[in-house]
């Protein structure tokens, strides 16, 4: 039998955005019903909006059997090209929001979660008072997610540790830095362990004690992984017991377990009311780390997050932080 003819595409016509769009989430999802539901069109619409993009191309973009949709090898090459578009529309989108007026609109805010609990009242407190009529959503999630979200446009601006290059993760080179302030590493012991309460610690300590980390994949780990190198530790000096948050890190050390290292934006609230816990600070230069947003390298709004990065080094007088200024 002779092989079957490409279909041709539709003279004179181009995809619409509602077609890509459809066509992406289906990309995405695999899944006719999870596509819809997470883009807000009904199966029937969605179904009928991809059928006619492949028209329109004269390609066939899916593989469709009883069980599951597969893309075909036409359709891997055009999902890219689609989200690419979509993207690129967004972007269109965002700078005629922008030029229309700053700090309006929506703001997709991402932080780490070592960061969040500690900064996000004195964020959430100067979007309220100074820019009431910007729709801030947060998004708490690790790092390497957070660059990826901001570098495919699912998200505007980040909250993380600085700087990014460190963290090895992949994009970072169209990613640019705004640094808001420094902050020290402090000692987190049980109430008797021969640190607690000191003043005076110097970081060769770290060499030999019982170190609680966070998991794999937190920023905040790889630092004070780097912190107990330069200290001296040796490699073979295992972390045997590690946590998902700092919070748990806390209630560990609180238990006996051993030590952690925290960020002075976190001892209050996560060791401050504890009478099981005491805190020991280093000599200078105590160990730090880096706190500031980042954002796509030449975003529609990159103005506009340089203007809230100067009000958010303001806002952040109050804690026990040294400001980077620009």
């Amino acid at each position: 039998m002779p092989a079957p003819r490409a279909a041709q595409p539709a003279r004179g016509k181009q995809p619409s955005l509602s077609q890509l769009r459809a066509f992406a989430a289906v990309a995405e999802h695999l899944h006719f019903r999870d596509a819809a539901g997470a883009i807000g069109m009904s199966q029937p619409a969605l179904s009928g909006a991809v059928a006619a993009l492949e028209e329109t191309l004269g390609v066939q973009l899916l593989e469709r059997t009883t069980r599951k949709v597969l893309l075909s090898p036409a359709g891997e090459r055009m999902a890219a090209r689609a989200r690419t578009v979509l993207h690129a529309v967004g972007e269109l989108l965002e700078e005629a929001e922008a030029a229309r007026a700053p700090f309006t609109g929506v703001l997709r805010l991402g932080v780490i979660p070592t960061v969040a609990p500690y900064l996000l009242p004195t964020v959430l407190g100067l979007v309220h008072e100074r820019y009431p009529d910007l729709d801030l959503q947060v998004h708490e999630e690790q790092t390497a997610s957070l660059l990826d979200g901001v570098s495919q446009g699912r998200l505007d601006l980040l909250l993380l540790a600085l700087p990014l290059g460190a963290t090895g993760a992949p994009g970072t080179s169209r990613i640019r830095e705004i640094p808001l302030f420094e902050e020290d590493f402090v000692l987190v012991t049980p109430h008797d362990h021969p640190c607690a309460g000191r003043r005076d610690l110097p970081r060769s300590v770290l060499r030999k004690l019982d170190l609680l980390l966070l998991d794999e994949g937190h920023c905040m780990r790889d630092q004070a992984l780097d912190i107990c190198r330069e200290a001296g530790r040796a490699e073979g000096h295992t972390v045997t017991t590690s946590a998902a948050g700092l919070s748990t890190l806390v209630q560990l050390v609180a238990g006996g377990m051993g030590v952690t290292l925290l960020p002075r934006t976190a001892v209050q609230v996560e060791a401050g009311r504890n009478e099981a816990l005491r805190t020991g600070y280093f000599t200078d230069p105590a160990p730090l780390r880096r706190v500031g947003l980042a954002l796509r390298a030449g975003a529609a709004r990159e103005e506009e997050f340089g203007a809230f990065a100067d009000a958010l080094r303001g806002a952040l007088r109050g804690l026990p932080v040294r400001l980077v200024l620009p």
